[in-house]
């Protein structure tokens, strides 16, 4: 009984946390051009792992009893870890210009280019 209330719990405290977050960042950090396919992909892979982790969970459960809540809070961890250094704030920019954020980020700037002297989408 013990285990099903603290999955219970889990599955609430993600669920109003960090569980709608998957779909919510990549709707803001799409530009424009690329923000349909972007989507799409996101979408595919929430899909994909979600069923993974449903197909896996109770097998890791048996194996690993009361770790398996210590396995996802470690994946919490390096998910707030990662959000805090790697995910700019967007919070106040135009659709048009998430772009420019990209760009101006300490780590994703090398691996986004500037064309916009030719007229091309920066991405």
């Amino acid at each position: 009984v013990f285990v099903v209330v603290v999955i219970c719990i889990f599955v609430a405290a993600f669920a109003w946390s960090w569980g709608p977050l998957g779909w919510l960042v990549p709707s803001e950090i799409f530009p424009l051009e690329i923000r349909s396919a972007g989507q799409s992909i996101n979408v595919s892979m929430n899909l994909l792992f979600t069923f993974v982790i449903a197909q896996a969970f109770l097998a890791m459960l048996c194996h690993f009893k009361f770790g398996i809540f210590l396995f996802f809070a470690g994946w919490v961890v390096i998910m707030t870890v990662f959000v805090y250094f790697f995910l700019p704030e967007t919070k106040n920019v135009p659709i048009e210009e998430i772009s420019r954020v990209w760009m101006e980020h300490w780590f994703w700037r090398r691996f986004v280019c500037s064309h916009q002297e030719d007229g091309a989408s920066p991405l």
